[in-house]
C-alpha cells in the first residue's frame, strides 16, 4: 500500500488533535506527587531561634572541603550573597526601616537559610537525562553523581528554588548543592550545618520527628518559655527561649508535594524571598506531558510530518526554479 504525501501530514495532523483534545487534558493520565520515602531524614529550619552566626556556613564548607568564597573585595557579613557550587548554604537577612525589631515585618529583621530543601518530587532528578541527579529511595537525599553528569544543566534550569549550581570557573565542571552531608551520615554524624548551629535554628532528625517538632513548637503559646533542642531531634541537649508568634505556614509541607527540609519563620516567607508554589509537583506534570506524548508515538509523528512537509516545499521551490 502507497501512502501519499497528504495521507501522510493528515496522519500527522490527526495525531495532534488527538493530544490536543485527550491525553494531556485526561486526569487519569496524569502522575500523581511521589510519596515521602519511608525513613526520609531532613532538616527543620526555624528563622525565630537563628541569630545570622553563620556558623553553620562554615560548617558546611569545612565538611565539604570547600574553599570560602567573597562576593565582594570587602569581607562584609553578606557574603557570599549567594549559594553557588562553592557555597552548598548561606544565610540571608531581611531587614525592613530601622531593623530593630526581630522577626516582625515592620522595622524589623528576619534571617534564611538557603539550601537544597531536598524535595519529595525533585525537578532537578526528573530532569536529569543520566540519573547524575537522584533521589535516594529510602532516606529521600537529593545526590549528585560527578561521574555521570554530562554538564547539561538541566537540573540548574528545572529547580524552583534555584539550587544546584554549575561550575563555569574550570575545565572540568560539576554541579555543587548541598547533599545532608551524606559522605557523613555512615560514620553516626549528622549534616554538619545542625551539628554546629549553637542555637538549634537548624535541626537534624528523621522528616517524622521534624514534623512533630514542628507541632510542639507551633502549639507553644506565644511569650511562655520552651525547650529546644540543638544538632538533632532526640539529643537532649536544650536551651530555653519565648515562643515566638510564627505565621501560619510551614515552608516545605506543601510546596510541590513537599521537602524534607521544613521552615518556621515570624516572617512571611514571600519577604524572605522563599517562592510561592502550588502543590502539584512540576516533576508529575512534565512527566504526563512526555509520557502522553511518547507513549503514543504522538510527537515523534507530528515531528517527522512538519519535516517531511518541509522537505517536499523545498523540493518543489527547487523544481518550480528549473
Amino acid at each position: 500500500m502507497t501512502i501519499s504525501r497528504r495521507n501522510f501530514l493528515k496522519a500527522a495532523a490527526g495525531g495532534g488533535a488527538v493530544l490536543a483534545t485527550t491525553g494531556v487534558a485526561d486526569p487519569a493520565l496524569a502522575r500523581p506527587n511521589l510519596e515521602m520515602p519511608p525513613k526520609a531524614i531532613g532538616l527543620l529550619y526555624d528563622a525565630t531561634l537563628c541569630v545570622g552566626c553563620k556558623a553553620c556556613v562554615v560548617a558546611c564548607r569545612e565538611a565539604n572541603d570547600l574553599s570560602p568564597v567573597f562576593s565582594t573585595d570587602e569581607k562584609l557579613w553578606d557574603t557570599p550573597l549567594d549559594i553557588s557550587a562553592y557555597t552548598f548554604n548561606v544565610i540571608k537577612m531581611y531587614k525592613d526601616g530601622n531593623g530593630e525589631n526581630k522577626d516582625q515585618l515592620k522595622d524589623g529583621h528576619a534571617f534564611v537559610k538557603r539550601s537544597c530543601l531536598h524535595c519529595v518530587d525533585p525537578s532537578c532528578v526528573s530532569a536529569c537525562p543520566v540519573s547524575a541527579m537522584e533521589k535516594n529511595a529510602e532516606n529521600g537525599i537529593v545526590s549528585y553523581d560527578a561521574d555521570r553528569c554530562i554538564g547539561c544543566r538541566y537540573c540548574v534550569a528545572a529547580c524552583p528554588y534555584g539550587v544546584p549550581r554549575f561550575q563555569y570557573d574550570t575545565p572540568k565542571p560539576k554541579i555543587g548543592k548541598c547533599e545532608l552531608c551524606r559522605h557523613r551520615l555512615p560514620e553516626g554524624k549528622i549534616a554538619a550545618c545542625a551539628e554546629k548551629c549553637p542555637t538549634g535554628a537548624t535541626l537534624f532528625g528523621t522528616v517524622e520527628q521534624i514534623k512533630g517538632e514542628i507541632a510542639r513548637r507551633r502549639a507553644a503559646k506565644p511569650g511562655e518559655m520552651v525547650a529546644y533542642e540543638r544538632q538533632r531531634v532526640g539529643s537532649g541537649d536544650t536551651h530555653e527561649k519565648k515562643a515566638p508568634r510564627y505565621v501560619d505556614h510551614v515552608y516545605g509541607e506543601k510546596e510541590l508535594g513537599g521537602t524534607q527540609m521544613m521552615m518556621l519563620s515570624g516572617v512571611p516567607f514571600v519577604a524572605l524571598g522563599m517562592p510561592e508554589l502550588p502543590e502539584r509537583s512540576y516533576s508529575s506534570i512534565s512527566e504526563t506531558i512526555q509520557h502522553t506524548l511518547y507513549g503514543g508515538l504522538i510527537a515523534p509523528v507530528v515531528a517527522l510530518g512538519g519535516l517531511v512537509a518541509l522537505a517536499w516545499r523545498a523540493s518543489k521551490n527547487h523544481q518550480d526554479e528549473e
